[in-house]
């Protein structure tokens, strides 16, 4: 059995909202029929041209609560996380620790009470002591699955729930995703990304109190790596891809010498070309780990671009598809951020075998 810090940690219970599906079940499903849901979006650009993206229904969507003080855009990644939270910590301990990945740009100020409110309204308590947010973009949740590692490892809980949430649907990051150039041309060859939106959420258990549980777990996560790279895409140094080579080589060297083969990769691609360069370049330097033929799978085809919520996502989709026996394991996940940080998981089956 593989042991990430001494401890067997397991996936055990998934929460998502997403344009595809208002569960994690729904999902999952729609991802393996290739179900995509990017179309015009009900905003128009600065050439009075709809956006083109992939947004949550309305009807899905539970209302906004009232006296948050929250600002437009946290409102909406609140109305985004209430149910997909509820699916996750049911059964939870009470109170459940929190650790979400959030935008890079998310204020500060508003962090304690999002917290609140979310608890209020998902009615889920939270151990607002021990909870905390990763403002980091798409590696947030990632790296919040990485310090929740710790805190298992440590002792500090025997179950936790890691999560991500963004939208980047909003008329303001749509603006400077304009601004940026970063969104799709309506004629030529694109060399950018679909905006999206979703709040995705997974269960980790130390495996000895997970057993006491009579749902089965999903998975297991066999091993973690972190990078962070000198050539993001606000720096001015060459682009390398050596962010996601440590993470891979970190993750890979946790490993025992006679592990399997990676078989899947769920990749944080977003439709642009700096992403899927960076993992060519990562993968060939570590390319002995991986199967002759590998799987790969990309949500952002689906759902576009869901920033911070990307690394939860793909693991739970990995998980299910490993519990569910249509992914053969081990599955590499992989999430990189427009800055420097970079973070990828490897989850095997619930035995650790495959």
């Amino acid at each position: 059995m593989v042991r990430v810090m001494g401890i067997v940690i397991e996936v055990v219970r998934l929460g998502m909202m997403t344009p595809v599906g208002a569960s994690a079940g729904a999902t999952a499903a729609a991802v393996r029929a290739g179900i995509s849901r990017i179309r015009d979006l009900p905003i128009r650009d600065t050439h009075f041209r709809p956006y083109r993206g992939a947004a949550v229904p309305e009807e899905v969507l539970p209302p906004a609560p009232d006296g948050t003080g929250l600002p437009g855009r946290l409102l909406r990644l609140l109305r985004l996380s209430i149910p997909a939270l509820r699916e996750a910590a049911g059964g939870c301990g009470r109170p459940v620790t929190l650790l979400l990945g959030l935008p890079d740009d998310a204020d500060p100020r508003f962090r304690a009470s999002f917290f609140s409110a979310l608890a209020q309204a998902s009615e889920v308590p939270l151990d607002l002591s021990k909870s905390q947010c990763f403002a980091g973009g798409r590696s947030a949740g990632l790296l919040a699955m990485r310090h929740g590692a710790r805190m298992l490892s440590s002792g500090d809980c025997a179950e936790l729930v890691v999560g991500g949430v963004d939208c980047l649907t909003d008329p303001v990051t749509l603006l400077r995703l304009e601004d940026e150039r970063r969104l799709p041309r309506r004629h030529g060859p694109s060399d950018a990304l679909h905006p999206g939106e979703a709040a995705a959420f997974v269960t980790l258990a130390v495996r000895r109190h997970a057993a006491r549980r009579s749902a089965p777990a999903l998975a297991c996560v066999a091993s973690m790596g972190m990078g962070h790279e000198p050539g993001h895409l606000s720096s001015r140094e060459p682009h390398r891809g050596e962010g996601l080579t440590q993470a891979f080589r970190t993750l890979f060297e946790g490993l025992p010498r006679d592990a399997p083969p990676v078989r899947c990769v769920y990749a944080g691609f977003t439709g642009e070309r700096y992403f899927a360069m960076e993992w060519g370049t990562a993968s060939l330097r570590t390319r002995q780990y991986f199967a002759e033929e590998v799987r790969m799978v990309h949500p952002a085809e689906n759902m576009g671009d869901v920033g911070a919520a990307q690394g939860p996502l793909m693991v739970g989709l990995a998980a299910r598809g490993l519990h569910k026996q249509y992914c053969e394991g081990p599955i590499l996940v992989w999430s990189s951020s427009d800055r420097a940080e970079r973070a990828a998981v490897l989850l095997r089956d619930s035995m650790g075998q495959g």
